[in-house]
């Protein structure tokens, strides 16, 4: 996407994300109220913004009922103290939700339609589990458009194993360890914190405060993993171990041209380059990242050796090893996950998107070497989503 006015990101928070489910500790809590608190973060570290200069403000849920219907971006626009003359809309592309606002929105200000706009998702996963109340039109499966298959992501990832056997379950295993093991010394060094905006929370023992994703596993190694049953399929290869789990959770990015983030006096995290979406067999949904990638970098006129940071959505491990082994990078590489990634933190669906971004922007401050980076991502029914961002830290100065 060439345009003439640079997209500049500058700044992402989000909630800490909780386990779905009546144990997980987001269970009392209304899912806009969740968006409404990551909003809210975002503004006041952003004090330097005037509020009446938001053009636009896109939240995305994939399960759009109840506490997550009615139109997110404008119900929590007003809910969270902006001028009611700034509009807001809600948007649905299953787990790239997030990136979609942030796309579109982007597209919007390079195009100079607008010049601010807030994206960002949420999705109660406890409330509302993925798919709930949903009536696919019978003729996908009578008329054999797709397989029966493609409905269950647990299922789709399967398929990988069966389509790529040498992305062995071992292989799985041992990137879903390193995840859990990446994201406890991310958060010993401070790194993910940093942009957690902490939320009050209700239970039968009182009020308490969240502040730090609740799933995390960082006892993880490969001998508990090797014991996890395959609900998917008996003697499969996809486990709770090795896939992302349930997670309830919001996500919120600001998102201005560089030249209005100039006038108003805003950091810029990051520069959008370009970005693709695309679709393959729904049965497969998980490859989705892979022509997504090509053809963002292609329209960028990049190779994948030109990026040195990686941030892919872990929505199961052999889904992230399909993207990695496409394009030959090992399993291990130090540009992947650096700070791990959803299946340790977990994957709020609609949410996930802006978190990735979140996680880059704050990698491409600790590392002038990178100039760039990648978010990308899978998405339910056959598609994938990436986007290509520059380092403005970038000192020219290639790491090793």
């Amino acid at each position: 996407m060439a345009t003439a006015r640079q997209i500049a990101f500058v700044d992402g928070v989000r909630t800490p994300f909780g386990r779905a489910g009546e144990k997980g500790m987001y269970w009392n809590t209304r899912a806009d109220d969740l968006a409404v608190k990551a909003t809210q973060g975002l503004l006041e570290r952003n004090p330097e913004l005037p509020l009446d200069r938001i053009d636009d403000v896109g939240i995305a849920a994939t399960t759009q009922q109840g506490d997550q219907g009615l139109t997110l971006g404008r119900t929590v626009g007003i809910l969270a103290g902006l001028p009611q003359s700034v509009p807001g809309f809600a948007l649905d592309r299953m787990c790239a939700g997030a990136m979609t606002t942030t796309t579109l929105l982007a597209s919007a200000i390079g195009a100079g339609h607008i010049d601010v706009a807030l994206a960002g998702g949420v999705e109660h996963m406890g409330r509302h589990p993925m798919g709930f109340d949903a009536d696919p039109n019978p003729r996908f499966l009578a008329e054999k458009i797709v397989s029966p298959d493609s409905l269950n992501m647990g299922i789709t990832a399967e398929r990988l194993h069966d389509r790529f056997p040498h992305l062995t379950k071992q292989r799985a295993d041992e990137f879903a360890m390193r995840s859990q093991h990446k994201v406890e010394a991310a958060y010993g060094r401070g790194d993910i914190q940093a942009d957690l905006v902490p939320v009050a929370i209700r239970s039968a023992q009182g009020w308490g405060l969240a502040t730090e994703d609740e799933g995390r596993r960082p006892e993880t190694n490969l001998e508990s993993l090797a014991g996890l049953k395959t609900p998917f399929r008996p003697h499969g290869r996809v486990t709770a171990g090795n896939a992302s789990p349930l997670t309830d959770g919001a996500t919120m990015s600001l998102l201005a041209g560089a030249d209005t983030a100039k006038e108003l006096g805003l950091n810029v995290k990051m520069t959008l380059v370009n970005y693709a979406f695309a679709g393959v067999a729904p049965e497969v949904m998980g490859l989705g990242p892979v022509p997504a990638t090509e053809k963002a970098l292609k329209r960028a006129g990049l190779t994948i050796d030109d990026i040195g940071l990686f941030e892919l959505n872990e929505a199961f491990a052999v889904q992230v090893l399909s993207f990695t082994d496409h394009f030959g990078i090992a399993d291990d590489d130090p540009r992947i996950n650096p700070w791990g990634g959803a299946i340790a933190v977990g994957h709020p669906l609609a949410s996930s998107g802006v978190r990735l971004m979140i996680q880059l922007a704050r990698q491409f401050e600790q590392r002038p070497d990178v100039r760039y980076g990648i978010t990308a991502m899978c998405v339910g029914l056959g598609q994938g989503g990436s986007i290509i961002w520059e380092n403005p830290h970038y000192n020219g100065k290639k790491g090793k």
